[in-house]
């Protein structure tokens, strides 16, 4: 596996693979992997002939007062995972090789970035999307894996893509849970072993969303009371948001006739977590 710091080392890895008529995947990551993020580089590999990941703690996606500076790096761990799944570039930049002292360029995907995560974190969706189409344009994949566990993230990059006519496509790969439903995350390594029990009410409140919408229920809102009846059940955990949207947009829907996303975000312990599930339409 070839490792690449600066973008112009990035760039000529990626042209010989090119060279050698190499189709190439992007699994853009920020370290700290987890089995979630080998089912990506899995996908892409069983995609493409050639892989690159990409290692970059983006600080433009952070705000203020979050967690940025305690953010897990795991370097050294990461590169062996990367190493046994026979990846063929990992790009590991530092800040100041990605963004220059006085860029003043960004991305905003409009209206989606303020929904969810963006409604919480002011911002986040912006620097999101900026790092995201840098990658695009250094690594120019033919395909780009990403998470559902990120729907929202995936909304606003689905958006950047055919508003800005990138030539990649999007593969949204499912969420790997641990066997006990848990959505795998690099922010659980934060929890304690009762925060990490307390953390299950998620997917509990997700699956008894799901199981009421399979048998019948289609009132959005009488579906969230539901929801919000089982989180309940643990008062330690601070409810971000519980919505249910339009996969593609995040607005609010009145009903999930036509399928929807139940999306979730609560703070445990000094984690905030997110999941979610998808409803199919009747």
């Amino acid at each position: 596996m070839q490792i690449a710091r600066t973008i112009a080392e990035a760039r000529a890895a990626i042209a010989a693979l090119r060279a050698a008529n190499k189709t190439v995947a992007l699994v853009p990551t920020m370290g700290a992997l987890h089995r979630g993020h080998l089912s990506l580089v899995r996908a892409a590999r069983a995609a493409c002939d050639a892989v690159v990941v990409t290692i970059f703690v983006n600080p433009t996606q952070f705000g203020p007062n979050e967690d940025f500076s305690k953010y897990p790096r795991t370097f050294d761990a990461d590169c062996a995972l990367l190493q046994a799944e026979n990846v063929d570039l990992l790009f590991a930049p530092q800040p100041g090789e990605m963004y220059a002292q006085d860029a003043t360029t960004v991305v905003e995907v409009e209206q989606i970035s303020a929904r969810l995560d963006g409604q919480s974190r002011p911002g986040h969706f912006r620097g999101v999307a900026t790092v995201v189409a840098k990658l695009f344009n250094i690594v120019a994949p033919g395909k780009a894996f990403f998470g559902q566990k990120d729907a929202a993230q995936v909304a606003v990059l689905r958006r950047m893509v055919r508003d800005l006519n990138f030539n990649v496509e999007l593969v949204v790969c499912p969420i790997v849970r641990e066997p006990d439903g848990l959505a795998m995350s690099s922010r659980n390594r934060y929890l304690s072993p009762q925060d990490r029990r307390s953390a299950l009410i998620l997917d509990r409140v997700l699956r008894h969303i799901q199981s009421r919408a399979a048998a019948g229920a289609i009132d959005a809102a009488e579906l969230i009371d539901s929801g919000l009846a089982v989180l309940a059940d643990e008062p330690d955990v601070r409810l971000d948001y519980l919505r249910i949207v339009d996969p593609d947009t995040l607005a609010d829907l009145p009903d999930v006739e036509r399928g929807a996303l139940v999306a979730i975000a609560a703070h445990v312990g000094p984690a905030r977590l997110i999941d979610n599930v998808l409803i199919p339409s009747r």
